[in-house]
């Protein structure tokens, strides 16, 4: 029998599929049977072969990770399949490690030329990279044999990757517009009258006189001097100003990418002939980004004022604690000090926290509410941010204080709040969707571009 998760916060109480018959639609409501004791046992086994085959077993740590979740996720009652190989995981995995050992090389050695391409060609196959693994990791994902299918060419990829592109010409701008700014500025008509009055009074004549020779002989004695290494550039307002502006354009250049991405991962992904359906906006992703800059600038706000009332405190316990000796006190405030330096490094850690968790939440409520597969099927969410959030600092907070080990249970329990949040709704039925879908599926055969939208958010 399996365990009910609905009791869990986050979630609003939901019945036993079909929830509806209204209009011909029914409601199924998605599930997940997996456990965090269970999924300890994979993530151990994960991290320690891991580590004695220095890294080797990433490959195999990755399928056996993604195996356990899908095959545990059930879409309308029946559980996700991965079906990838290990040959072409240990193989992607194998030149990914060759271009990154490659590129700290070229780092280490100095060779900026080496390392300049490397990273420009880095940059030019980002599009291809994720496209091709989008192919291959969601292509082998089934659910009830059936297999999505990604219809985008790698002309609408790199389309899609224009923001890539738009960063790098960004910055690239800003620091051929900082280094104009930090140049010397040409010497005026009245530096270079001084410098040829200085030449005027210098003496003339080819014998030395006894002062100069006197002065050669100091200077014998002297060591040569050092040379002048360039004094670094001055920061100006400007620079600030280019500096800040190249900073906004490329955040601007990174959500439009996730943008564009994920449209086109919907809207040419397709199952059984029928294509995804997408509603969300650009203006709906900017809107996001700001409020997740807001909420994370409130937690700052609330931060500054936690140190202001620690700061008082410890001053507080100084004075009191300086009356029992010098000494003694001086030991106080040097602990005050590593004692608050460490809660302040820890608070602010957990200030970005808090604000991931409210845009990761917040974006999950976008897409899964705006999502569907043609007229056909829709999906929606209850995932309420707050709970998601106070999920997050929990699970921080525990994994801190059990040196990682809680690190499985937490990853778990976000993945059921938010996988059992999801509610998947069919017009018709499910079984005539189904067969309708199989048809489809054999008379369109089997391309080498695919996709499951599905899982894409769900497992990182």
């Amino acid at each position: 029998m399996q365990e009910d998760h609905r009791t869990e916060p986050g979630f609003a109480p939901q019945e036993a599929p079909p929830l509806s018959q209204t209009g011909g639609i029914e409601s199924w409501p998605m599930a997940f049977t997996g456990d965090g004791g269970v999924y300890f046992g994979v993530w151990i086994v994960n991290i320690l072969l891991t580590i004695v085959t220095l890294g080797l077993f990433t490959p195999w740590a990755r399928r056996r990770t993604i195996r356990y979740f899908y095959g545990h996720t059930l879409v309308a009652g029946s559980p996700l399949e991965f079906t990838a190989g290990i040959r072409s995981m240990v193989f992607g995995f194998l030149l990914f490690a060759a271009f990154y050992i490659a590129l700290n090389v070229a780092s280490e050695t100095g060779q900026a030329l080496l390392y300049g391409v490397i990273v420009a060609g880095g940059v030019l196959l980002a599009p291809f990279l994720w496209g091709s693994a989008m192919r291959f990791r969601l292509g082998h994902t089934r659910w009830r044999g059936l297999r999505l299918r990604f219809t985008a060419g790698w002309g609408e990829v790199y389309r899609a990757s224009w923001p890539v592109f738009a960063v790098a010409a960004v910055w690239l701008a800003a620091g051929l517009a900082m280094s104009r700014m930090t140049e010397d500025p040409p010497a005026g008509p009245a530096a270079q009258q001084a410098v040829s009055a200085d030449a005027a009074q210098a003496p003339s004549g080819d014998a030395p006189s006894a002062d100069d020779e006197d002065l050669d002989v100091d200077e014998e004695d002297e060591p040569p001097p050092e040379a002048d290494t360039p004094p670094l550039p001055r920061p100006t307002w400007a620079m600030a100003g280019v500096a800040l502006a190249a900073a906004v354009l490329s955040l601007l250049c990174f959500v439009r990418l996730e943008f564009n991405y994920k449209r086109l991962l919907i809207e040419r992904a397709g199952i059984g002939g029928q294509a995804g359906r997408w509603k969300p906006t650009f203006g709906d992703f900017v809107r996001i980004w700001l409020a997740t800059l807001g909420f994370f600038l409130a937690t700052l706000l609330a931060l500054a004022v936690l140190a202001a009332a620690i700061a008082g405190i410890a001053a507080l316990a100084h004075g009191g604690l300086s009356a029992l000796g010098a000494s003694r006190g001086r030991t106080t405030v040097i602990l005050l000090v590593i004692v608050g330096f460490v809660i302040l490094g820890f608070a602010f850690f957990l200030a970005a926290s808090p604000a991931l968790a409210y845009r990761e939440a917040r974006m999950f409520q976008l897409m899964w509410n705006n999502i569907g597969v043609s007229h056909m099927a829709r999906f929606r969410t209850d995932l309420r941010t707050s709970a998601f959030v106070w999920l997050r600092i929990r699970n921080i907070l525990l994994s801190m204080i059990t040196g990682g080990f809680y690190r499985p249970f937490a990853r778990v329990a976000e993945y059921r709040m938010k996988t059992e949040s999801v509610t998947l709704h069919v017009r018709g039925g499910l079984e005539p969707l189904v067969g309708a879908l199989e048809q489809e599926q054999q008379r369109g055969g089997f391309g080498d571009a695919v996709a499951d939208a599905l899982g894409l958010d769900m497992i990182g």
